[in-house]
């Protein structure tokens, strides 16, 4: 039996470790701000199963994996840095291993799981030896921004073709999609489910995208979208776990073009990391005079882990998460709360055998939903500067036009190097932005130079 000394002690050792009372919070404060934050993000459970599943990989497997590489890595995020930031699986990323890698550019799952593991790879790399600021100041504010953006839209696009309202046109027309009219049961029910979610997110509750979720799956019952299995006493599985292929991306593009969307990938995690543990730290009032963040390195490993990480169990890379200033809001100050997250992360493993009960009409919404939210970003662009303003457009326009992140970022790259070199500024683009427009030149003109070669 533990004594009430004991007890004080061990507060007292939770309390030194994480800094809590020196940050003005307390445990009490920290456990409700790991809860809320919790309640905002858990709504990837379901949401990833959903993205992964039209790759082909078990749905129940997906949400099981999920909810445990989020629970092990925001335990070791909030144990390590100390901050109240968060992991799971980074949303866009899942939609273009999904439908660029797999369904666009024909990879198997494992091979699209292995250039998940290969960009976490590098993105340790770049963090262990200290080259991140070369990266971070070598791409344009504007092309960070019009990254997000771009993702943004991706992921809307994804929930309005995974919810029934944009399909392929099912005759000869003079464009390559359509709205469907909402005469459907899945159609009407992601209308619903919609309407659900703003409301919900629109009032500020707890817990909103989840709950949903969770309200748009059971009308679906309701109406047939979805019915019910014979046996609900199903284990867990982590069938996906493993599962990754580090050589097919190579054999199967070639070096060059593998190369690159390793590198496009890496590029979409790396900042968007660093934005939201900027953001994150700055709301909590833990960066520094100048603006730096205290142990940002142990941050960043952690995060550029979760890649490799995700990616090895079969679930897509895991990065931190801006649903993290819910916590911040409620008043997280140190990694306490993150690990809190993580402990029911890993208690919502027994609800994975759940996710095949949610259609894909209950999860679009939220889709929608976040691609609005990152799609914010696109205010701090300015597009009255032709240099900063149209490489950013591109980058945001073909991203979801294209189903492609690295077609979207390369085309950003490219323009904002030929600008500036017929503008006569050449000597303002660094020289890894030259480097990397020059390998995304090679990467278009690929069929040229295959053919120039094979004549």
């Amino acid at each position: 039996m533990t004594t009430e000394s004991e007890a004080v002690e061990t507060v007292s050792g939770v309390d030194s470790y994480f800094k809590i009372t020196e940050r003005g919070s307390t445990v009490a404060t920290e456990v409700r701000a790991g809860l809320t934050t919790f309640l905002v993000m858990a709504y990837i459970i379901f949401v990833n199963p959903s993205i992964l599943g039209a790759a082909g990989l078990d749905v129940a497997a997906v949400a099981a994996g999920t909810a445990l590489v989020a629970g092990v890595l925001s335990i070791a995020m909030g144990l390590a840095s100390n901050h109240p930031l968060a992991m799971a699986a980074g949303l866009g990323i899942n939609g273009a291993v999904a439908f660029g890698l797999v369904l666009g550019q024909g990879l198997t799952p494992e091979g699209a799981m292995g250039v998940i593991v290969w960009e976490g790879i590098v993105v340790t790399l770049l963090v262990l030896i200290g080259f991140r600021e070369a990266i971070m100041n070598a791409v344009p504010l504007a092309l960070k921004r019009a990254i997000g953006v771009g993702i943004g839209l991706f992921i809307l696009f994804i929930g309005f073709v995974n919810g029934g309202l944009i399909r392929q046109p099912t005759g000869d027309g003079p464009v390559p999609v359509e709205f469907v009219f909402p005469n459907s049961s899945v159609a009407a029910l992601t209308l619903v489910g919609l309407a659900i979610t703003i409301l919900l997110y629109a009032r500020r509750m707890k817990g909103a995208l989840v709950i949903a979720i969770l309200v748009t799956a059971a009308i679906g019952l309701i109406m047939g979208v979805q019915t019910l299995p014979d046996d609900l006493t199903v284990a867990p599985s982590f069938a996906t776990l493993g599962q990754f292929d580090l050589g097919e991306v190579f054999t199967l593009l070639g070096i060059l073009t593998a190369l690159l969307t390793i590198f496009s990938f890496m590029l979409t995690d790396f900042f968007d990391t660093i934005g939201t543990a900027t953001a994150i730290a700055e709301q909590a009032g833990l960066t520094d005079e100048d603006g730096s963040i205290p142990q940002v390195g142990p941050l960043l490993l952690v995060d550029s882990v979760g890649a490799v990480a995700g990616g090895a169990a079969g679930v897509s890379s895991n990065t931190s998460y801006i649903e993290s200033a819910a916590g911040v809001a409620e008043g997280g100050r140190t990694g306490l709360t993150a690990v809190v997250v993580g402990v029911l992360f890993l208690l919502s493993i027994f609800l994975s055998p759940l996710a095949p009960l949610i259609p894909n009409s209950a999860t679009a919404p939220v889709l929608i939903l976040v691609g609005f939210l990152m799609c914010s970003l696109i205010k701090d662009i300015d597009f009255g500067d032709l240099e900063e303003g149209f490489p950013a457009l591109l980058a945001i326009v073909l991203m979801p036009l294209t189903f492609s992140i690295t077609v979207g970022i390369g085309a950003g790259f490219v323009t904002y190097v030929l600008i500036k070199l017929v503008r006569g500024k050449a000597a303002q683009v660094p020289l890894l932005m030259w480097v990397v427009a020059a390998a995304f030149v090679v990467y278009f003109a690929q069929a040229v130079i295959g053919s120039a070669i094979a004549a």
